[in-house]
């Protein structure tokens, strides 16, 4: 079956059709939370479409788009990776997929989120699928889900199954087993999709709760509860006072469903990777039986829209997460027999089928393509690592033997090895692997990892202040002012709510409006002080020294009481450190014209992977896939300068984000974004004229909600400090503004001032003179080892103290002299080897030791690397090598240490 021949709505007309379906209730359709989620301290990722949402959930006000939207829908980008083995070998498991979802933050409840579900799955307007082939379950106790599907609806009981809260709870067993928090009974949809996918009936799904054939497509959670320890110890539901709706719909099993397909990997959004994999390995695929094929097309989807949101190859706890899934796949493309980098030539399937919904796929495409095709090549040197690691494992291995499970293990641990690939290539020395054992070595790891994870485990409204509850978001003034006059709203300290803190106490202090900058987007946090004088007898001060927010908008001041007592609901006027705030204002502007800059020198490919914006320096993470010259760097600091010398002015504009990225705005990868959006604009453009051979006008136009400087002039001067690789594919600058610039400079042209003094020649001269003087010590160490080479042949002239033995069916020649050391001793060891025609040679000058064994004494047992420790032990040193040659240092007693070589031997 071709693409075209898939039947039904596309799976972007589905997206779509639900959108709008759920604009026409009166939903603002929001936009999807980028896959990384690094404000909320128990995710890693996004796993579901409410996530984003959870402040709202327990009380937060839902001001977004600039405005109070009470219902949301979404379409959310999604990861999860617990089952990661299962994907490809079941036609239910994902890492990534798309989940629609619509969201009442005590709005409506079961009855409207009930028959809607049922308008849009059912009515032709929408997707139009047949009623008498849906079913649900609910909870046990739910006889207001049941009254709504049966009487509003009109389903028959017949087809609605009751279970407990293993089954329809969200979380699962909320009330027995916790956590606390917002939970509450769900009611799951299926679509029945015919005897040609099993001879079940919805009656035996009761008893089994598996079925193929029986598809499960829509969740609808009603979150009225919140569970509490009760006094007795066991869990106790009490009314939220909210009534919240969370959904989610699978986009990829109702497309599924709607286009009439046998599973996922047959659907429009799917096949096209399918027939691009068929043409890379020019094998067909089999249906099913094609796990390589699935595991590609649907690895390589997370992978690309993971790495377009702002996510890099790494070790870091994400970045591992890519690596891991994009190297399965290319474990599977091995198999297929692609031994070179294949994959990223699937990037732009990817971008043609997601990338109408997700337009910064498009932009980053050309970034995510050249990191995996970096990665790829890694990953195939370290395959063949682990192919080179395998044969000496199998080395010694018969015919009939079984290699362990904890070596095959290791294999895929360490080396990224296939079980199957490890089969493969013992199976044709004839040797067994061991597959209970690393079954058993694989999920003691997985357990250990598990334990290991702050992220596992954890449920998604965990971690939410009890203390913060009910305040409202923070006003922000400090665009236009550092010092504003402003209202306690909270005391918090230790985790709880005071109603003073005096003198000497660490505390978070909430105000109704501030100044201080909130730590975010790169840039730190504000510090400065807090004044307040009620009376004569009450006045004090609090020194901040960090200011932060929650995902709510709550603004939390951290600082110390110098002296006073501050009271809940006291006046206080709020002061930013000025200085400090200017040179971060300073760093943060310089940050902006550094990434034009750059895209402007290296390319478009570059985008902001990371960044750190303080009042003493700024750090600027990119992605790149090669080294920056040094040219290129003084490119991108004179662009930076001509802005600075230019004196443009910065300003900052609230629009539309649709509007905003019209305009060429760029938005950072990885960076949450409302319906409104702040621009900072620099007025005016910079030519490369002189600069790079192609003359462009460079303009910088940001979504950023950080300070600035009033015009490029404040910058003062900008010095790039260094450039390094930190990771695969990202690169880091660190670089000063302003006086920092200034000092760096100086301090660096009074060291070049020294270093050129103290070798007598001017700063100008300076490169010329210690190439001159690296040249004479070159040849300064030519001559050095011709004499000491000199001095070896006269103490080994005519065979002189060269003493020869055989033993064991060896011959030996040792060699004691003196003041040879280093290559020297080696080179001395070389010659000793061909003249003598040794098995084993040993020579020894000084403190060092050198073991050289043949080939065919290493072929009957003798190393180098072991007779070398013997060695060295009995001479008072230490040492070590390969089979064919090793060294040893500090031996006190060279002759001891020869004299043991027969032992040694034996």
């Amino acid at each position: 079956m071709t693409t075209s021949q898939v039947g039904g709505l596309t799976t972007s007309q589905i997206r779509e059709k639900y959108l709008a379906f759920f604009e026409s209730k009166g939903h603002l359709r929001y936009a999807s939370h980028p896959i990384p989620v690094y404000d909320d301290p128990t995710l890693m990722f996004s796993v579901a479409g409410m996530s984003q949402f959870k402040p709202f959930f327990i009380g937060a006000e839902p001001r977004l788009a600039g405005g109070v939207w009470q219902r949301v829908t979404t379409a959310q980008k999604c990861i999860r990776i617990g089952d990661i083995e299962n994907v490809g070998r079941t036609n239910r498991h994902c890492s990534f997929f798309e989940m629609m979802g619509n969201f009442s933050f005590d709005s409506y409840f079961k009855q409207e989120a009930i028959t809607w579900a049922w308008e849009f799955i059912t009515s032709p307007d929408w997707l139009g699928l047949d009623g008498s082939k849906i079913y649900v379950t609910i909870y046990k106790d739910d006889d207001e889900a049941f009254t709504y599907w049966t009487k509003d609806v009109g389903l028959e009981p017949s087809r609605i199954h009751r279970f407990d809260a293993d089954e329809n709870f969200w979380p699962q067993n909320a009330p027995s087993k916790g956590p606390n928090g917002p939970c509450g009974p769900c009611s799951e949809i299926y679509y029945d999709r015919g005897e040609a996918f099993g001879t079940d009936t919805w009656a035996d799904y009761f008893e089994t709760r598996e079925s193929t054939r029986f598809l499960e497509i829509w969740n609808l959670v009603f979150p009225g509860y919140n569970r509490t320890d009760g006094a007795d110890g066991t869990g106790a539901l009490e009314d939220l006072g909210r009534k919240n709706i969370d959904t989610g719909l699978g986009l990829v099993r109702v497309a599924a469903v709607v286009q009439g397909v046998e599973d996922f990997y047959q659907t429009d959004d799917f096949k096209p990777l399918i027939e691009a994999v068929e043409k890379l390995c020019a094998q067909p695929y089999e249906g099913a039986k094609s796990v390589s094929h699935r595991v590609i097309a649907e690895h390589i989807r997370m992978v690309t829209v993971t790495l377009a949101d702002g996510l890099t190859f790494g070790t870091g706890e994400r970045e591992y997460v890519v690596r891991k899934v994009m190297r399965r796949a290319s474990r599977h493309a091995y198999l297929l027999g692609l031994k070179e980098p294949a994959l990223y030539n699937l990037v732009p399937v990817v971008v043609q089928t997601l990338g109408t919904a997700y337009p910064d796929l498009i932009a980053a495409a050309d970034s995510v393509a050249k990191q995996i095709k970096l990665e790829e090549a890694r990953f195939l040197e370290t395959l063949g690592n682990g192919i080179q690691r395998l044969e000496k494992l199998l080395e010694p291995k018969n015919s009939g033997d079984v290699l362990s499970g904890d070596d095959a293990f290791t294999l895929y641990d360490t080396f990224g090895f296939p079980l199957d690939l490890t089969k493969e290539i013992a199976e044709e020395r004839g040797v067994g692997v061991d597959e209970a054992g690393y079954k058993a070595a694989l999920k003691k790891a997985q357990a250990l990892a598990r334990a290991g994870s702050k992220f596992v485990g954890r449920e998604l409204f965990e971690g939410q202040s009890n203390a913060l509850e009910g305040i409202a978001a923070t006003q922000f003034v400090g665009y236009s002012s550092t010092q504003t006059t402003a209202k306690v709203l909270a005391l918090v300290s230790s985790g709880e709510r005071m109603d003073s803190i005096g003198e000497g106490a660490n505390a978070q202090i909430i105000l109704e409006s501030t100044p201080f900058y909130a730590e975010g987007g790169g840039q730190i946090g504000d510090t400065g002080m807090l004044h307040w004088s009620i009376s004569a007898h009450q006045s004090g001060e609090i020194a901040i020294s960090n200011t932060f927010k929650t995902a709510s908008g709550v603004f939390i001041h951290e600082g110390t009481v110098l002296r006073g007592t501050l009271k809940l609901g006291d006046t206080l006027d709020a002061t930013v450190e000025n200085s400090a705030r200017r040179a971060t204002e300073r760093h943060h502007t310089a940050t902006h014209l550094l990434q034009a800059a750059l895209r402007a020198v290296l390319g478009s490919s570059v985008n902001q992977a990371g960044s750190y914006v303080a009042p003493d320096r700024l750090r600027f993470d990119f992605t790149h896939s090669e080294s920056v010259t040094s040219e290129e760097l003084s490119q991108v600091e004179m662009l930076v300068n001509r802005w600075v010398q230019a004196d443009f002015s910065v300003t900052a504009e609230n629009m539309n984000l649709e509007d905003a990225r019209k305009t060429g705005a760029m938005a950072l990868f990885g960076e949450k974004y409302g319906e409104v959006v702040r621009v900072v604009s620099v007025g005016g453009n910079v030519s490369s004229l002189g600069i790079l051979e192609s003359v462009k006008q460079i303009s910088s136009k940001e979504l950023c909600g950080g300070t600035h400087v009033p015009s490029t002039g404040a910058i003062g001067f900008f010095v790039i400090v260094s450039e390094e690789s930190i990771k695969a594919g990202v690169r880091r600058i660190e670089a000063l503004c302003g006086e920092a610039a200034v000092q760096f400079t100086r301090h660096a042209l009074e060291q070049l001032k020294n270093a050129a003094r103290a070798l007598t020649t001017t700063p100008e001269n300076l490169t010329e003179r210690l190439e001159k003087l690296f040249d004479e010590q070159k040849a300064a160490t030519r001559e050095i080892n011709h004499l000491k080479a000199a001095v070896v042949r006269a103490q080994t002239a005519g065979g002189a103290n060269v003493d020869t033995l055989e033993f064991g069916g060896f011959k030996a020649a040792r060699l004691q002299l003196e003041g040879v050391e280093g290559v020297a001793l080696k080179t001395a060891a070389d010659d000793l080897m061909d003249k003598s025609k040794a098995d084993i040679v040993v020579v020894g000058s000084g403190g060092g030791l050198v073991v050289k064994v043949s080939k065919e004494a290493n072929a009957k047992g003798i190393k180098a690397g072991d007779l070398i420790r013997k060695l060295a032990q009995a001479g008072g040193g230490n040492g070590g090598g390969s089979p064919a040659m090793a060294q040893a240092g500090g031996i006190k007693d060279v002759s001891a240490a020869l004299a043991a070589l027969e032992q040694a031997v034996g």
